[in-house]
């Protein structure tokens, strides 16, 4: 086990052919930092360019897989219009970079996986869900479009009809219900989730490589028509309710329900 980056907000371990990617912000539930955020941008680019590389896990160090949003990057956000701009940049890097990167990408989710965290799981390839975890896409509760990702994975997983129920409520749904519904391929029980997905990576990675990445490649054909189509304006709708009055109001109620604790 070779570990790759420094101590950051995302580290990523090279374990045989297997390169295991980490979010690592485990006291603040794995919630986007800058740095992650702009990791995440990057790092698919980086691990297709490693010749190593074979399989990837993705997966939250802690008691969850992400949480999504932060408050302050929120209400940065609302205010800084260049910083805005660069934080739909590179939400479009993070969807673009998953669905184009060659390797398989194991998503191990280990706990609540929600907004931006769930959309890093259902843009994965394989996703192993803990038996105690669950998904979730409030972007509508706290007032904005669910555009960097949700809107554009979800009816292509799910339907039309259910995508909408799952992103008008913003509902959890269970780690059985996603894999009955197709979010997710099986539920591991919590203590075993890590060793199953570097086992089912592994396998991945021991397949003839250019069969496997040429066969993704097909498949996210599918994902790869609605790139223009939904993706890139659902970005831009999630931009502009990025400096909306209800998603203003949302994170103040948020900031103030958490200081009365």
């Amino acid at each position: 086990m070779t570990e790759l980056t420094e101590q950051t907000d995302l580290v990523v371990t090279a374990v045989g052919p297997v390169r295991l990617v980490e979010l690592n912000r485990p006291e603040q539930r794995n919630a986007m930092s800058e740095e992650l955020h702009t990791r995440l941008a990057s790092v698919w680019d980086e691990l297709a360019a490693d010749p190593g590389a074979g399989a990837i896990v993705l997966t939250g160090r802690g008691r969850a897989f992400s949480a999504g949003g932060n408050l302050d990057l929120m209400t940065r956000v609302q205010r800084d219009e260049s910083f805005r701009e660069q934080q739909v940049d590179e939400a479009r890097r993070i969807i673009v970079g998953m669905l184009r990167c060659p390797l398989p990408v194991v998503a191990a989710v280990n706990g609540p996986a929600v907004g931006l965290g769930c959309s890093l799981a259902l843009l994965s390839d394989l996703v192993l869900i803990a038996d105690d975890a669950y998904l979730a896409d409030p972007h509508v509760q706290v007032g904005l479009v669910a555009g960097d990702g949700g809107a554009y994975l979800l009816p292509l997983l799910v339907g039309a009809t259910r995508a909408k129920e799952l992103l008008f409520l913003g509902d959890r749904v269970s780690a059985g219900d996603a894999v009955r519904l197709g979010l997710a391929n099986r539920a591991v029980p919590k203590d075993k989730l890590s060793a199953e997905a570097m086992e089912l990576a592994g396998r991945l990675a021991a397949q003839p490589a250019q069969a496997l990445r040429e066969t993704k490649r097909a498949v996210n054909r599918h994902l790869e028509r609605a790139l223009e189509t939904v993706m890139e304006p659902a970005l831009l709708a999630e931009r502009d309710t990025m400096r909306s009055p209800d998603h203003a109001a949302a994170v103040e109620r948020i900031i103030a329900a958490r200081g009365s604790r």
